[in-house]
């Protein structure tokens, strides 16, 4: 019997290629969007679009009720869904913490609270999209990545708890991915840079450039969508899949160097990356 794939965040990017990966590879997948327009432009053979904010209850239900009523079983529930806000940890408002934590952590939970009862009955398992951001906290990625370390605390806890009843809970963990999300998360931080006071602008205004011009390169030098999709498609199909799946060769770095240098070092490595993408100062 074919088997039942949800996707959140499927609109583009990772979620979109993943269940164009899916589909091709004989599942029926849910793919979750926001907009109708979206649901357009993702439909297609093996991929039936539902309409899914993962922060609104009503939506998510009404997911958990197209799944149960579904005879064929839910292979996977792919937690994809996700927000880049960066700023200071000082000049963030905490309107838009409450924001990220919500789209980030909160939401992955309410689905997955929502759909475990199929998973469970289905034996299929909880795939949660992290990021090296839930290895390493670069500055002004404290909101993102403050969510991505919980994500990956709720995933051990979560594996812990229903690994003895059949259901695997894997973490993947992309570096940089040639998705629009990066362009995104930019336009935001210029956003909120330029909410900042002038005495936060001179503490912080240089190193927000740097930052954006980081992600900027970092995301060209990655890996493509598809690439990202293939790697989450192998956790998905996988017998027995690890517990975590770094995407590209950044991430496998970055979680290399978490494991092996004290923090101070590794504060040192990541202002010494960040120096050289500050703007030049201008002489007059």
């Amino acid at each position: 019997m074919q088997k039942l794939i949800v996707v959140t965040g499927a609109s583009t990017g990772m979620g979109a290629a993943t269940a164009r990966e899916l589909a091709r590879q004989g599942f029926h997948v849910l793919a979750g969007v926001r907009r109708d327009t979206d649901a357009d432009a993702i439909r297609t053979t093996g991929i039936e679009p539902v309409i899914l904010d993962i922060t609104d209850a009503e939506q998510v239900a009404a997911l958990a009720a197209r799944v149960g009523d579904d005879p064929r079983p839910v292979h996977a529930l792919v937690n994809n869904a996700g927000i880049q806000v960066n700023a200071p940890v000082e000049a963030l408002p905490m309107a838009q913490w409450r924001r990220v934590f919500e789209v980030n952590l909160f939401g992955h939970v309410a689905v997955t609270q929502a759909l475990l009862p199929a998973l469970l009955h289905g034996g299929g398992r909880v795939v949660n999209i992290s990021s090296i951001g839930g290895k390493a906290a670069m500055p002004t990625y404290g909101a993102y990545a403050g969510a991505k370390f919980a994500l990956e605390a709720v995933s051990d806890a979560l594996r812990r708890e229903v690994a003895p009843l059949g259901v695997p809970v894997v973490v993947i963990e992309p570096g940089g991915v040639r998705t629009k999300m990066a362009a995104r998360g930019i336009a935001t931080a210029n956003q909120l840079a330029a909410a900042m006071t002038p005495e936060q602008d001179a503490r912080y205004g240089s190193l927000v450039q740097a930052i954006n011009t980081l992600m900027r390169t970092g995301t060209a030098s990655g890996v493509t969508a598809d690439a990202a999709a293939r790697v989450i498609a192998r956790a998905v199909t996988a017998r027995r899949p690890r517990t975590r799946y770094p995407i590209g060769r950044d991430a496998t770095l970055v979680i290399g160097l978490t494991r092996l240098l004290p923090d101070r070092m590794l504060d040192r490595v990541i202002a010494a990356n960040l120096r050289r993408h500050h703007p030049k100062a201008v002489t007059g």
